[in-house]
C-alpha cells in the first residue's frame, strides 16, 4: 500500500482522513496529554501505524489504562537504574500493580533503604534524559540474542504462549509475537537499556516526571513458586502529578495509622502467639466483646429472617470432600490429611486400614448432609441453614496478613435450599438482607462483582452455568448497584456475586458473597418431593455475609480507626472522677448504666485526672463521664466525647437515657 494512499479512521468518535502508514504520534500531534492509544480496543504505542478502518482513541494519564502504562514504564526506568547501580543484577518480571509497580532482581544482597533513595535519584536522571521507548518486534532467536545475559528472560521466551502465566509473566511475554523495548538516547540514538516486554509504553521517559517513589523491597520467589530461586523485589508507585503522589502517600500514612494489627495491640483486642502457629489468632477479652457483639446481632437478624441454626464438626473423613469435589479442585488450600484408626499386626502388616481425615475448609458439604438426613418436601423450601462454622485453610506463609488472611477462621455461613421457581426471589431477598446488615455495621458504599466460570476449574454443564450466571446478573442489575465483571473468578461449583464495600478512606474490601449452585445438589443427590409427587433437585445458594468474622473485624477496625461505635466498643462508658471523693457517686451512675446492659466502669486508678482523660482518649472510649463537686450537687455528670467536645452538667437520668439510646440504635459516636 502506497504511503500516500488515503485511509479512513474513527478517531475519538469522529471520522477522519489520513494516509497509509500514519502513526498514533501523528494522529495526536496536537494533544500532548495523549500517551498511548486504543486501536480497535487494544492498547498500542503511539509510534505504531494505524490500519485502514480502525477505531482509535487517545488515552491520557487520567485514564486507568494510561496510568498503568505510566507505572509499567516507570518500572523499566527503575530496572535500568538498578543495573547501573548493581551491574550484576539479573532481571525478573516488572509489571504494574494496583497503585504502583514492582520489579524482581536476582542480586546477592537485599536492597537497603539507602539504596532505594539512591535509585530514586538515578531514576530522575534517566527521566530527565528524555529517553525514547522504542518497540522492536523480534524472532525467538533475536529475542534470545538480545537477552543472552538475562537467564530469567530466556526462560520466559520459552513461555511465549502463556499469556496468563502467574505473577505478571504475561506483562513480559504474551501470546503471539515477541517484542523488546529499547530505551534510546535521544541525542545519539544509542540503545542504553532494553528489556523483553509486550508493552505498551510511554513515548519517552520525560512523561514520568518526578511523581514517583520507591516504597519498599522484599523477597519474592521467581514466578511465585517456592521451588524457584528467591529474588529481591522493589515496589514503587507513580502518578500523573506530584500532588497526586503526595495525596497517595497521605492515604498510605492514614492506612498505616488504621492498620488493624497495630490497633489490635494498642487496644488489646487480639494477638498472634508464635506458640500457636502462623495465621492462628487469639482474641483477648476486649476483642472478644466486639466479636460477641457482632455475632449476637448477626444471630438476631438471621433468626428474624427465617434462618435455622446448625452446628457441624471441624474435621471429616476424606470421602466427604471427594464427593463435593474439594479434593479435586481445592486440595492446595486444604491442610494435609490426618491418617487415623489404622491397626497393625505384630509383624507390622496392616490388620485394619486407617482413614484420612481433613480439617474442613468449607461448611457446605456438611450442610448438604443435614439437608439429606431425611426426606424433604417442597413445603419446607426455602430451607435456610446458618452456622458460625470454624474452617481451616492452608494459606502460604507469605500471604498470611493479620486477621485479613488467616489459616483458622469462623465463617458466618448460610446455605439456602430452594426450588428453581423460588431461586430468583430468594437471591434478591438474600442480597437485600446482606446489604442491610452490612449497613448496620457502618458500611454503606457498595458495588457488586459478578464472578463467572473458569472452564478449566469448574464442574457441571455449560447450560446450568449459563442459567445460574444469567440469574445472578439479573438480580445484581435489579439492585441498582454498579456491577463489575470478574471473568473466570467463580468457585468450581457455581458463579457468584461479591459485595465490594468501600471503607472510610476509600479502600475496597470484598465482603459478602452469594453463589448459585446447581452442581453440589447433584453430586450429593439432594432431593425434595414436589407438589406433584415427583422427586426434584433443589437449587443451592451459598452465602457468607462477613466472609469470615476475623477478616470482618479487621475491616471494621480499620474503617473506624479503632473508634468503634458505642454498640461495638469494648468499654462503652468510662466514668472519671475529678478526685477520689467522687468515686462512690460515679459508681452509682455506672450501676444504673449496667442495669441497662451498658458496658461501663469507673477509673479508680492512681493516675492524676488529666492522665486518666488522656488514657480514655487513647483507648477510644465513646463516652467519658466526669464528675466533680458541682456535678454531684446538681445530680449530674459531664460528657466528654472522642472528638474532644464536652457537654457539661447533664442530669444523670438524662445521661443514662442518651447513652442507652446511642447503644441500642447503633448510631455513630462522635
Amino acid at each position: 500500500m502506497s504511503a500516500q494512499q488515503p485511509i479512513t479512521l474513527i478517531v475519538d468518535d469522529e471520522e477522519q482522513q489520513a494516509t497509509a502508514g500514519t502513526t498514533g504520534t501523528e494522529l495526536f500531534s496536537e494533544r500532548r496529554d495523549v500517551v498511548v492509544m486504543r486501536v480497535d480496543g487494544e492498547l498500542k504505542d503511539l509510534d505504531q501505524e494505524v490500519p485502514e478502518g480502525a477505531t482509535v482513541q487517545g488515552v491520557t494519564l487520567e485514564d486507568p489504562a494510561g496510568l498503568e502504562v505510566l507505572r509499567h514504564s516507570t518500572a523499566h526506568v527503575m530496572a535500568q537504574a538498578v543495573q547501573q547501580l548493581r551491574p550484576e543484577a539479573k532481571l525478573g518480571i516488572g509489571p504494574y500493580i494496583t497503585d504502583g509497580f514492582y520489579f524482581d532482581f536476582d542480586v546477592e544482597d537485599p536492597f537497603t533503604p539507602d539504596e532505594l533513595r539512591q535509585l530514586e535519584k538515578m531514576m530522575l536522571k534517566i527521566v530527565n534524559a528524555n529517553q525514547r521507548f522504542v518497540r522492536r518486534v523480534v524472532s525467538e532467536d533475536e529475542a534470545r540474542e538480545a537477552m543472552q545475559d538475562e537467564p530469567y528472560k530466556l526462560e520466559l521466551i520459552g513461555l511465549k504462549g502463556a499469556a496468563t502465566d502467574e505473577d505478571g509473566a504475561s506483562v513480559e511475554v504474551g501470546a503471539g509475537e515477541l517484542t523488546v523495548y529499547e530505551n534510546v538516547d535521544r541525542k545519539t540514538g544509542d540503545v542504553v537499556w532494553q528489556d523483553l516486554c509486550r508493552g505498551p509504553h510511554l513515548p519517552n521517559t520525560k512523561l514520568i516526571s518526578n511523581a514517583y517513589a520507591l516504597t519498599r523491597s522484599a523477597a519474592a520467589y521467581w514466578r511465585g513458586s517456592e521451588k524457584n530461586r528467591q529474588l529481591q523485589r522493589i515496589y514503587g508507585t507513580a502518578w500523573p502529578t506530584k500532588d497526586a503522589l503526595k495525596a497517595y502517600q497521605e492515604r498510605l500514612a492514614e492506612a498505616e495509622r488504621r492498620d488493624h494489627r497495630r490497633l489490635g495491640t494498642e487496644l488489646d483486642l487480639f494477638s498472634f502467639p508464635d506458640e500457636l502457629g502462623s495465621g492462628l489468632p487469639v482474641f483477648h477479652p476486649k476483642g472478644g466483646i466486639i466479636r460477641k457483639a457482632m455475632e449476637d446481632y448477626s444471630r438476631q437478624r438471621h433468626a428474624e429472617a427465617g434462618y435455622e441454626f446448625v452446628y457441624t464438626p471441624h474435621i471429616t473423613k476424606a470421602h466427604l470432600y471427594e464427593v463435593s469435589g474439594h479434593l479435586d479442585w481445592y486440595s492446595d488450600g486444604m491442610f494435609p490429611p490426618m491418617h487415623v484408626d489404622e491397626e497393625l499386626n505384630e509383624d507390622g502388616s496392616v490388620r485394619k486400614p486407617g482413614q484420612d481425615y481433613y480439617l474442613k475448609p468449607m461448611n457446605c458439604p456438611m450442610h448438604n448432609l443435614v439437608f439429606r438426613s431425611r426426606g424433604r418436601s417442597y413445603r419446607e423450601l426455602p430451607l435456610r441453614l446458618f452456622e458460625f462454622g470454624s474452617v481451616y485453610r492452608y494459606e502460604k506463609s507469605g500471604v498470611i496478613h493479620g486477621l485479613t488472611r488467616v489459616r483458622g477462621m469462623t465463617q458466618d455461613d448460610a446455605h439456602i435450599y430452594c426450588t428453581r421457581e423460588q431461586m430468583k426471589d430468594e437471591l434478591t431477598d438474600t442480597l437485600t438482607f446482606v446489604l442491610g446488615l452490612l449497613k448496620d455495621y457502618g458500611l454503606d458504599d457498595f458495588y457488586l462483582e459478578l464472578s463467572t466460570r473458569n472452564p478449566e476449574k469448574s464442574v457441571g454443564s455449560e447450560e446450568l452455568w449459563d442459567e445460574a450466571t444469567r440469574t445472578l446478573s439479573e438480580v445484581a442489575a435489579a439492585s441498582g448497584l454498579e456491577l463489575v465483571p470478574d471473568p473466570g473468578g467463580a468457585a468450581f461449583y457455581g458463579p457468584k456475586i461479591s459485595v465490594q464495600a468501600r471503607d472510610a478512606i476509600g479502600r475496597t474490601w470484598q465482603m459478602s458473597t452469594i453463589q448459585l449452585d446447581f452442581n453440589l445438589p447433584e453430586r450429593f443427590e439432594l432431593e425434595y418431593q414436589a407438589a406433584d409427587g415427583s422427586r426434584q433437585r433443589p437449587v443451592m445458594i451459598h452465602r457468607a455475609l462477613f466472609g469470615s468474622i476475623e477478616r470482618f473485624m479487621a475491616v471494621l477496625t480499620e474503617h473506624y480507626a479503632g473508634a468503634f461505635p458505642a454498640w461495638l466498643a469494648p468499654v462503652q462508658v468510662l466514668a472519671v472522677p475529678v478526685a477520689e471523693a467522687f468515686n462512690e457517686y460515679l459508681y452509682d451512675v455506672v450501676d444504673k448504666l449496667k442495669a441497662e446492659g451498658v458496658r461501663a466502669q469507673v477509673d479508680v486508678g492512681s493516675d492524676r485526672f488529666p492522665k486518666k482523660i488522656r488514657t480514655a482518649s487513647k483507648e477510644k472510649v465513646p463516652f467519658v463521664l466526669i464528675a466533680g463537686g458541682e456535678d454531684q450537687e446538681a445530680g449530674a455528670v459531664s460528657f466528654r466525647f472522642r472528638d474532644g467536645s464536652q457537654d457539661n452538667q447533664v442530669p444523670v437520668d438524662e445521661a443514662v437515657r442518651r447513652i442507652v439510646e446511642a447503644v441500642r440504635s447503633r448510631e455513630a459516636t462522635r
